[in-house]
């Protein structure tokens, strides 16, 4: 007796279908016809009864009442006698099967059992009953048709669309991203992430792709090139090389936290600039308000830091710090010692054209630029304006976070990162209230 895993599992083609009808034709048994093919008998039977040819009852009237011939009575409805003259048996109106005591069906039942068909009944040209046949190419033809039948709308039904459509819809316009949405109400979603956005591409839900930062495409990347040995030679580099980054990893990989950092300018070159970080454990970004681009004003945002969580608390929440080599990083000594001449962080600098090396800083900008554009400002802006940026950001539920927000994996007993949430006034917005527009900075 052959097993599940003896049978080819595989899709019915043409061939195997006319095999099947030519089974039928000898009258052939399921058993023999899966013989044949190598299918299981139930995978026959149950192709034969989903794909077979319906050919109509030719009854009078469609009456297929046993007693049709000689059957005479009348106003079975309780209609008046004289108004209707008509046979209950022809009525279009009335179905007399439910008031006749005596209606017995005519119909074959032997369609009802194996083999479901009539390809090989005697009677079958010449009979006026319900019949069905197994066609090979209608059957094929069928199946195609039900294929691409269900690959051609949404699988699911208008009041699952409007219900997504009522849930995205207010919160994109807050410049919520999809994958965030998503990620609050994923118990109520019929439907993945990836397939709510095809939904979207194909215009079965009522979002513009525009509303899609994603959709955006990015910019081609530049080509990075090696460092000159002219820049190699500049003395803030020496011991702090992306190469002496990677070997101080390298040997501590385990217990090594790193932070990236980086500037984003206004409009212009003068006037204020936020200084960003971003924890690579846990992706918090943290944004700073500085009045110029200026060395001093980077050392004064670490002195600030370090006089609110102390020295070892800072240490501890930044052991190690990879930046780019603009001229505002580049006191190196007076970022890594404190006033003291102690030590408090070891400051590393990417190679020259290569923002890649510090991926994690640059992707997160793009959420910056969700609420103050490209070209806009910073002068407007106070460092409270700033601080509820970031908190929106930082509230921000990802996928490559599992979906959750960074704010969300702060663990409990991280009492340095939650003494430096206090500090800088961090914490979590409502999923649902998280606005990444324009609009979000706009006094009222």
């Amino acid at each position: 007796m052959k097993s599940n895993k003896d049978y080819n599992k595989g899709q019915m083609t043409l061939t195997d279908r006319v095999a099947i009808e030519i089974g039928l034709a000898k009258k052939d048994s399921f058993a023999k016809i899966g013989e044949v093919l190598g299918k299981h008998p139930a995978t026959i039977s149950r192709e034969i009864k989903e794909n077979r040819t319906l050919v109509p009852s030719a009854f009078p009237f469609g009456n297929d009442c046993k007693y049709y011939a000689s059957c005479c009575r009348t106003n079975m409805c309780g209609s008046d006698s004289y108004a209707c003259k008509h046979k209950c048996k022809k009525c279009m109106g009335f179905n007399c099967h439910d008031e006749c005591s005596k209606y017995e069906s005519s119909e074959c039942t032997k369609t009802s059992k194996p083999p479901y068909v009539c390809n090989a009944c005697y009677y079958r040209t010449k009979c006026k009953k319900t019949r069905y046949f197994y066609n090979a190419k209608h059957a094929d033809a069928l199946v195609s048709r039900r294929r691409s039948d269900s690959r051609r709308g949404p699988n699911i039904t208008e009041e699952q669309i409007k219900t997504i459509e009522k849930i995205f819809i207010p919160l994109l316009n807050k410049g919520q991203p999809l994958a965030h949405i998503y990620a609050e109400h994923e118990e109520i979603m019929p439907i993945s992430l990836r397939t709510l956005y095809d939904y979207i591409d194909k215009g079965w839900i009522k979002i513009k792709s525009i509303d899609l930062r994603r959709k955006v495409s990015y910019k081609q990347r530049k080509k990075t090139y090696a460092p000159s040995l002219g820049f190699q030679n500049q003395s803030y580099r020496i011991c702090r090389t992306y190469q002496d980054y990677e070997s101080v990893v390298n040997r501590n990989f385990s217990d090594f936290e790193v932070v990236e950092m980086d500037t984003v300018k206004g409009c212009r070159e003068s006037g204020k600039r936020l200084l960003t970080m971003i924890f690579r454990k846990n992706m918090i970004m943290l944004l700073f308000l500085m009045p110029d681009g200026t060395a001093d004003s980077v050392v004064r945002v670490f002195d600030f830091l370090e006089a609110g969580l102390g020295t070892e608390r800072f240490q501890n929440l930044f052991p190690a710090i990879l930046t780019d080599n603009g001229s505002e990083f580049k006191r190196a000594d007076a970022l890594e010692l404190t006033e003291e001449w102690g030590f408090r962080t070891s400051i590393y600098y990417c190679d020259p054209m290569a923002s890649w090396q510090k991926p994690h800083i640059e992707k997160n900008h793009e959420y910056i630029r969700y609420v103050i554009p490209k070209g806009k400002s910073f002068n407007p802006y106070t460092q409270e304006d700033i601080t509820l940026l970031m908190n929106h950001i930082n509230s921000t539920k990802r996928p490559g976070l599992k979906y959750r927000a960074p704010y969300e994996l702060v663990e409990d007993y991280d009492e340095d990162m939650k003494a430096l949430m206090a500090l800088l006034k961090m914490h979590l917005i409502p999923a649902d209230e998280v606005h990444l527009k324009p609009d979000l900075l706009v006094r009222k």
